[in-house]
């Protein structure tokens, strides 16, 4: 089985910024575990930065969130510090994204490869309301045979009821939520 762990928006202003909260920063030790055991056993590692720019409270989702964030190139942008060096020895594979989910999966899936059952998309980060939920959605349309698990203690929502509900919704998805 092929193994793809998505590491979603581990950025400073998600932990300790501007939208950082205390659930975001405690999962912080259990991500870096993860991406480890992860990398030790040479499976797939792709970190995910949510990227704005100058003009976010412009656009619709600074109408409805208007707290700038992980606008690029700012230390809010930036993987957190605790990260920054497992992401540095996987740099090829990381992706910028404008929105909350990214619709290019299928570019990291050789195509004379591909067979939906034989891949495994894991996702852990922030925010799982928002950005992990539409990751794992898009994933269960790309790859529709695919086992996607997300691991809620590697995850911290908007708050803790948002972040229970997405898991709620996730199941209801067909996609695994393993809870530690």
């Amino acid at each position: 089985m092929k193994k793809v762990l998505i590491v979603v928006d581990m950025q400073n202003d998600f932990v300790t910024g501007s939208l950082g909260t205390p659930e975001a920063q405690a999962i912080v030790p259990r991500v870096k575990k993860k991406i480890e055991e992860y990398m030790d056993s040479r499976y797939y590692v792709v970190f995910t930065r949510d990227t704005h720019y100058g003009d976010y409270m412009n656009t619709l989702e600074g109408k409805y969130l208007p707290v700038e964030h992980c606008i690029r190139n700012t230390n809010g942008w930036e993987i957190i510090p605790q990260l920054k060096d497992l992401e540095d020895n996987y740099r090829s594979n990381w992706v910028w994204k404008r929105t909350f989910g990214y619709d290019g999966w299928y570019k990291y899936i050789n195509p004379d490869d591909f067979n939906d059952n034989d891949f495994q998309f894991e996702l852990v980060g922030l925010c799982t309301d928002i950005c992990v939920i539409s990751n794992a959605l898009i994933l269960r349309a790309q790859f529709p045979n695919s086992e996607i698990i997300v691991h809620a203690d590697c995850c911290a929502g908007t708050t803790p009821e948002k972040h229970k509900a997405a898991l709620e919704v996730m199941k209801s998805c067909q996609i695994i939520v393993e809870e530690k």
